[in-house]
């Protein structure tokens, strides 16, 4: 599974030399880590859990990353000073594979999503300053598709959908949700839909 991973991305190597090219500025721009272990058969998902005193996204699932900096050279470079200010997770540590399509969030920030492997023993501590947790979910549950609803958004004339998932106490929706499915249709052909037996949530009028 670890391999198909690194064979499927290959392709996206010019997109993430293209970025890592690039100076900037990325003034309302973001960049996140999508680190996954190196478990060669079941690699398993870093995600984090928001602190609650935070005025944004308080208690939401995420990944590592966060707003580009004046002082980055570029936005994996935000990506992975992020990843090391928020879980202790050393740049030199990352295996980095490939940038993904940016995405914007419901409050028009555009995040662009770096996908790495990291050493599945190597240890994460959350900084509590901007994390409640930090945990890991192996591939298979995601490539199960158990979700629990499907939340559609009508945010700013755009419309788009991402499943909601439980796991281990945790809820991963939204725009961390939508970015895995969109990962894991590409890499691994999940075939992860639109159409599900799961309740539907809408958020948002257009």
């Amino acid at each position: 599974m670890l391999e198909q991973l690194r064979t499927n991305l290959h392709k996206r190597a010019a997109k993430l030399a293209a970025i890592t090219a690039d100076a900037g500025p990325f003034p309302q721009q973001a960049a996140v880590l999508v680190a996954l272990t190196d478990h060669p058969s079941d690699p398993h998902i870093v995600l984090t859990k928001r602190a609650k005193h935070l005025s944004t996204h308080s208690g939401e699932v995420s990944f590592p990353g966060g707003k580009w900096d004046p002082e980055d050279a570029h936005l994996l470079h935000t990506a992975l000073r992020e990843s090391e200010e928020e879980i202790g997770l050393p740049p030199a540590a990352v295996e980095v594979l490939a940038a993904l399509k940016a995405r914007r969030t419901g409050r028009g920030m555009r995040v662009t999503p770096f996908v790495g492997i990291v050493p599945a023993d190597i240890p994460l501590i959350p900084n509590p300053a901007e994390l409640d947790a930090v945990f890991h979910v192996p591939v298979s549950f995601f490539l199960a598709d158990q979700r629990i609803r499907t939340d559609f958004y009508r945010l700013q004339n755009r419309e788009f959908w991402a499943p909601a998932y439980h796991f281990d106490g945790f809820e991963i929706w939204g725009f961390t949700a939508g970015v895995l499915v969109a990962l894991l249709n590409q890499v691994y052909q999940a075939g992860i839909e639109v159409d599900n037996p799961a309740p539907i949530r809408i958020y948002g009028s257009g």
